[in-house]
């Protein structure tokens, strides 16, 4: 089968690659043209006339047009060029067309890892040997194609040259960038990527004047200003923002370590902590003999167990499974350690923020004899999707007026914990115990309850102006995610943010990634002692 080249001077070849050597004159190299645009589908005879002569052809236009037919049938073959009433089909295989693989190359290459994603682009852009269909820029059935794949190939270019930045290549593609946005002073994507790249090579003063450039250039030719993502991205440069450092860096764990500490003893970090499900994963699939071949995801299995033996049983379960896992942590006891050491510098106590059930954090805390405030959401009952604050003295109270319920908490008195997916109760009772735990739980958190408008509004404020340390938190569960969804929308954090897991897969960095959040792949009990160090905190050595 030939294969045909558009994506520069038309060209065709043999299936052993050598050339076919196209007649000199244009009509019949204008014919492949016309009928390459139409690749596999019928093409009239009408409107090759048409394409070929224009609006006027001469009467012996349909006989020319016979003639140069079958003259390229004999270069390509007669199963290649077949007569279809009422005209004509050009047969071409899967890739055989540079253009059909340019385009299958750059949509695979959105589902890959930044890395992957570059050099993939590269490849398909390696396929252009100038502007696609050159020989008939002037021909008017070839130019809204040629004007498509052009489009394709600037978007192609850009992401390319962002999954470069992703990958940490700042410095390498800014010559690129600036040839990028010389041929596309219009396009404000070109001038956003080459502001990051500046920026993120040291060269701030550099970014900003891109900045004003474009600008320039927007109100001179059309009159306006430029739009909000490129005004944003000048005002984060500006204001020197966390989420414009990519999210892997070559920051030594020491500077890691030093920088976490810095926010730690200014009272202005946050920790997340994430639960492991694997415990009460496993141990609910085996007593109530969960399908081994559904998904293995605690809110699958919850929702199981809900649906055959009851909301009641389940939480039963959960609540026995709970109680014998209760046990601090090392990241529990350095959490429970920092109390005294923020009261001492004279900053304020923690919130710290859990999708956990468990009691191990409470039990830390109280093991350090150190008070705290819990608010902890309501997923079940009349107070569902609100959030109920139980003050150090053991009094719980719903809070009815988030924007008003400000003067009852207060992280200049002591730390708080924010349970954002509710809470064991270990009292008898139980009356304060709920759980967001089974599919149809997520389901309502996600559509009945707005978790960001029933916070406090004193805790709202100091998560969206603080950074975040996440801890083991498992980004790659949906059920998770809706965590930051709730209370970040789609927003980049606004704050230099990390998280730390032992071992993260491809999916997760690139959550995190899109986040801006940087990733620490080490050991929990070790991180939170290195920290530690940092903090001035005494411990001992990880178990």
């Amino acid at each position: 089968m030939p294969q045909f080249r558009v994506l520069g001077p038309l060209e065709a070849a043999g299936a052993d690659e050598r050339p076919i050597g196209l007649a000199a004159g244009r009509r019949q190299r204008s014919l492949l043209a016309a009928l390459l645009l139409h690749a596999n589908e019928v093409v009239s005879t009408a409107q090759l006339v048409e394409q070929l002569w224009g609006d006027e052809p001469p009467k012996t236009a349909v006989t020319s047009l016979q003639g140069a037919v079958s003259s390229l049938r004999k270069l390509l073959g007669p199963d290649v060029l077949l007569t279809r009433p009422p005209g004509y089909v050009l047969t071409v295989a899967p890739d055989s067309l540079d253009a059909s693989r340019f385009e299958r190359l750059v949509a695979e290459a959105r589902t890959l890892e930044p890395q992957a994603r570059a050099r993939q682009l590269r490849e398909a852009l390696a396929l252009w040997r100038g502007r696609a269909y050159v020989d008939f820029e002037f021909e008017s059935f070839a130019i809204p194609e040629q004007r498509r794949l052009e489009e394709l190939r600037v978007d192609a270019l850009e992401d390319c040259l962002k999954a470069e930045l992703d990958c940490g290549r700042a410095a390498e593609i800014v010559p690129e960038l600036e040839a990028l946005s010389a041929s596309n002073p219009l396009r404000e994507r070109p001038c956003a990527l080459r502001m990051l790249a500046l920026y993120r090579s040291g060269r701030q003063a550099d970014a900003l004047a891109v900045y004003q450039q474009a600008r320039r250039v927007l109100l001179e030719e059309l009159g306006i200003e430029p739009g909000p993502e490129l005004q944003q991205l000048h005002a984060a440069i500006l204001r020197q923002e966390a989420g414009l450092h990519p999210g892997s860096t070559d920051t030594s764990p020491e500077e890691h370590c030093a920088q976490v500490a810095d926010a730690l003893l200014a009272g202005r970090l946050v920790p997340v902590l994430g639960a492991d499900p694997a415990v009460l994963t496993g141990e609910l699939a085996h007593r109530f003999a969960y399908p081994p071949e559904e998904p293995s995801e605690l809110a699958r299995i919850a929702e199981f167990v809900s649906l055959t033996k009851g909301s009641g049983r389940l939480h039963d379960e959960l609540h026995d499974l709970l109680v014998a896992s209760a046990a601090p942590t090392e990241v529990h006891r350095f959490l429970a350690a920092l109390p005294a050491l923020l009261r001492e510098r004279g900053v304020p106590h923690q919130l710290i923020v859990t999708t956990c059930y468990d009691l191990a954090l409470e039990q830390a805390l109280l093991d350090a004899g150190e008070e705290f405030d819990v608010v902890s959401y309501v997923a079940s009952g009349p107070d569902r999707g609100r959030f109920c604050h139980i003050s150090a003295d053991g009094e719980a109270r719903i809070v009815d007026l988030p924007n008003t319920y400000a003067t009852e908490l207060s992280l200049a008195r002591r730390t708080i914990v924010l349970k954002l997916h509710g809470s064991l109760d270990p009292e008898p009772e139980r009356s304060r115990e709920s759980f967001v735990v089974t599919e149809d739980d997520y389901i309502d958190y996600l559509q009945h309850s707005d978790v960001g408008r029933a916070l406090p509004v004193a805790l709202a404020t100091t998560l969206r102006r603080s950074h975040l340390l996440f801890l083991g938190y498992g980004v790659r569960e949906w059920s998770l995610r809706l965590v930051l969804g709730r209370l970040w929308g789609t927003e980049s954090l606004s704050y230099r943010s990390w998280a730390v897991v032992p071992e993260a897969k491809p999916l997760e960095r690139e959550l995190w990634r899109a986040r801006d959040v940087e990733l620490i792949e080490t050991p929990l009990d070790e991180y939170v002692h290195a920290l530690a160090r940092h903090a001035g905190l005494e411990v001992g050595a990880p178990r």
